[in-house]
């Protein structure tokens, strides 16, 4: 397993123009290492696209679905500080998940990365996710420079809770309910094509997607862990 929990928070936004430098300054030195400091949070990564949307994607890993549901963590999205009522309310094109990991193979983590994100009729689910554990995903580790390859499925009650952060943001946030990573340590050619052969969109909607996947390819900008 190379996620570092079994709980994740998944974010992507794009940001207004007139916000950008701000956004990267407040991101990098306050919100990141004060969610990095909340108990039971383990490592968080801020990505930027270098094909697909939104721009950014934010990644939190945690020990467990738990964490992301207790005090310690509600209490920041309740209290959140001037600069992050500042910059949040400059968010736009959200999406957020909070998810258990269903499964997460490979024995690192890669500077680029491929995001797909989804949802399924109730009635495909269990076999989508037994063929996604069972075969796309080892599969995935097999091709050349993939280095991580994780399911996450959100907890809707989880992700849809109402925090004073989240009524700073002008818009509401879309919930994908099922989000598949893909980690690469070579180069994009190759994180693109493995998910093209072993992630094809037609498989998607054949296990009941209302629509292909949205994806994006990532670059790892910034990374921080747990102080201790």
């Amino acid at each position: 397993m190379s996620l570092a929990g079994t709980g994740v928070v998944a974010i992507w936004n794009d940001i207004e123009a007139q916000a950008r430098a701000g956004f990267h300054e407040w991101h990098t030195r306050e919100h990141m290492p004060e969610r990095a400091a909340i108990p039971g949070f383990l490592r968080g990564r801020r990505y930027i696209a270098v094909a697909g949307a939104p721009e950014f994607f934010t990644l939190y890993e945690t020990r467990d679905l738990a964490v992301l549901t207790g005090t310690g963590y509600l209490e920041r999205l309740n209290h959140p500080t001037p600069w992050t009522r500042q910059c949040v309310a400059a968010f736009v094109n959200v999406e957020r998940a909070l998810c258990e990991v269903a499964a997460s193979l490979g024995g690192g983590a890669g500077g680029l990365m491929m995001t797909l994100r989804y949802d399924l009729a109730p009635g495909g689910a269990a076999a989508h996710r037994d063929w996604l554990i069972a075969q796309a995903l080892p599969a995935l580790l097999r091709q050349p420079g993939i280095c991580g390859a994780h399911l996450c499925i959100a907890d809707t009650g989880a992700s849809t809770v109402v925090t004073e952060e989240k009524k700073v943001r002008p818009h509401t946030a879309v919930v994908p309910n099922w989000v598949l990573m893909v980690e690469c340590a070579s180069v994009r050619a190759d994180l693109e094509a493995a998910c093209a052969l072993c992630l094809p969109d037609g498989a998607f909607v054949a296990a009941g997607a209302p629509a292909a996947p949205g994806r994006g390819t990532y670059l790892l900008q910034y990374c921080v862990t747990t102080p201790g």
